[in-house]
């Protein structure tokens, strides 16, 4: 199987991850137009549960796959590797079968006594069947991730993306007519077909390059591996913590918000649709960077597990500072971009601005939110999980508490659930980093970061004077565009001349590495 380096392996689940963000907008864009904000509202407030749901059934065994298989695959142990695959297998696919009917049989409960809105209950139900098919899918992702092959990952991703588009549209317009409840279910559906396309991929390359054959005593196998279940649990609980704390938090967080605007004095439907436009417009667009950031962390834990299995402390610390440099610089560009054009990339995306508030209160603390990744998955490689764990539950516990003291208070509304969010998301990234220093001894290079700081500043004035006296006579697509691609290229100047993405690092790149020899 083919192996890839650090930042090899991060380049391609990049590239995918950008692919697969671009196609999710395109996706979000269409459903947006047909189905509204309240149509969003509604798709958003079943997505939580179906994200709680997957949490328990895959417990956490991904990361501790890709973590177990990359320890392995440097001892060169193989027989573990198999035995890794199948008790995990064995567990996801039990887990899974427990709690999609447990899904569909608490669908009703969910929609007419907690969320407020009875119409959820459509998107619950049709989304119900996709869990087995993550639990398996994640599985296999960890496996590929844990031999630092990240093709299989990426591949698949664009073609859940791929599928999802081409019969979201077909979907959304079929079912319109007998209302929006059921326009968000046939959104929902196109995504269970997304993904289950996307595991049948992955099953594919799986039987064209493992180095075993999985059915042989698969049961054998699943009746000795005791051990590697408890060290697959030793990670994976810990790890299931932490997302099982973010995921109860978001269970929680539109029924919070729910609740907390109702006592405020709005209306449910207007709630829902408020709700729509931040989590479903204003929110996946600050989330958008997460991509490199994704990527960066899920090449991260195997890269750094193999170093810390041949205990090279020096290798550890400059792959953790190398992902939050390239954070910080790709997550910088975003900030920039989406506080000086917020009006505008709105009124493209979705038709409407009325979302654009929301981006530009929360975007300059989102640096905090691209930070978070890595530091998670470094805390995972290095058996810190349940700190990782802590963290999250702090944070967790303060957001919803914040959401719930603002969003109830009639001068803050939705804002004060949009304040939430941000403040526990910057908790959560702080006590991250707090737990890693003192693990580590690790340093910050203060002079990268006032770098960044300083090219930031220069391109938002530069932006805001574009936006005052720049090619006013263009239409706004035009204009826009301009502007993004020339702040782009300001940025993108600046990096290099402050020294802030290497040169080392740019001869990784295919395209560049000739151009650079010379």
């Amino acid at each position: 199987m083919t192996k890839q380096t650090f930042l090899r392996g991060t380049l391609i689940l990049i590239i995918a991850g950008l692919i697969t963000r671009v196609l999710g907008f395109v996706n979000r864009i269409v459903v947006a137009r047909f189905i509204g904000e309240e149509g969003v509202g509604l798709y958003m407030m079943a997505v939580p549960t179906l994200v709680l749901t997957i949490t328990i059934t895959q417990l956490g065994l991904p990361v501790a796959i890709s973590k177990l298989v990359a320890e392995a695959e440097a001892q060169g142990n193989h027989r573990k590797i198999k035995k890794i695959l199948v008790v995990s297998l064995a567990t996801t696919g039990a887990l899974s079968i427990i709690f999609t009917p447990a899904m569909i049989l608490l669908a009703p409960y969910l929609s007419n006594n907690l969320f407020t809105d009875p119409r959820t209950y459509y998107p619950l139900m049709a989304i119900a069947p996709v869990v087995p098919i993550i639990a398996i899918s994640s599985v296999l992702r960890g496996y590929f991730q844990g031999r630092q092959n990240m093709k299989p990952s990426a591949i698949s991703q664009v073609i859940e993306q791929v599928v999802r588009i081409s019969l979201v549209a077909a979907c959304t317009k079929a079912l319109l007519p007998y209302g929006i409840e059921y326009a968000a279910a046939g959104a929902m559906l196109s995504a269970v077909v997304g993904e289950l396309m996307s595991l049948l991929y992955m099953l594919f390359v799986f039987k064209n390059k493992k180095s075993f054959r999985l059915r042989r005593k698969f049961f054998n196998y699943v009746g000795e591996g005791k051990e590697t279940f408890r060290d697959l649990m030793r990670i994976a609980l810990p790890t299931t913590g932490s997302r099982m704390i973010g995921s109860v938090a978001w269970f929680f967080e539109p029924i919070v918000v729910a609740q907390s605007l109702a006592i405020a004095g709005v209306a449910t439907a207007m709630a829902t649709k408020q709700y729509g436009e931040l989590v479903g417009f204003a929110l996946p667009l600050m989330m958008l960077p997460s991509f490199i950031t994704y990527s960066l962390s899920t090449a991260l834990v195997p890269a750094i597990s193999e170093a810390a299995a041949k205990k090279n402390s020096i290798l550890i610390e400059h792959r953790l500072q190398q992902a939050l440099r390239l954070s910080f610089v790709t997550g910088g560009l975003a900030v920039v971009l989406l506080f000086v054009y917020a009006e505008p990339i709105m009124l493209l995306m979705y038709g409407s601005s009325k979302a654009a508030i929301y981006i530009k209160v929360m975007a300059p603390f989102f640096l905090f939110y691209y930070f978070q990744g890595p530091l998670q998955a470094t805390l995972q490689a290095l058996d810190l999980a349940k700190a990782a764990m802590i963290n999250s539950f702090i944070g967790a516990a303060v957001k919803t508490a914040v959401i719930f003291v603002l969003a109830s208070k009639p001068a803050f509304g939705i804002m004060g659930a949009a304040l939430g969010i941000v403040i526990g998301m910057m908790l959560v990234t702080l006590l991250h980093m707090a737990t890693i220093m003192k693990a580590l001894n690790y340093s910050l290079y203060i002079r990268d970061y006032v770098k960044s700081f300083i090219t930031m500043g220069i391109c938002v004035i530069a932006g805001m004077w574009m936006v005052d006296h720049f090619l006013l006579g263009l239409g706004v697509g035009q204009r826009s565009g301009l502007m993004i691609i020339l702040t782009c290229i300001l940025y993108l100047v600046l990096l290099l001349v402050l020294g802030l993405v290497k040169r080392e690092e740019l001869a990784r790149l295919p395209f560049l590495k000739k151009w650079l020899a010379r």
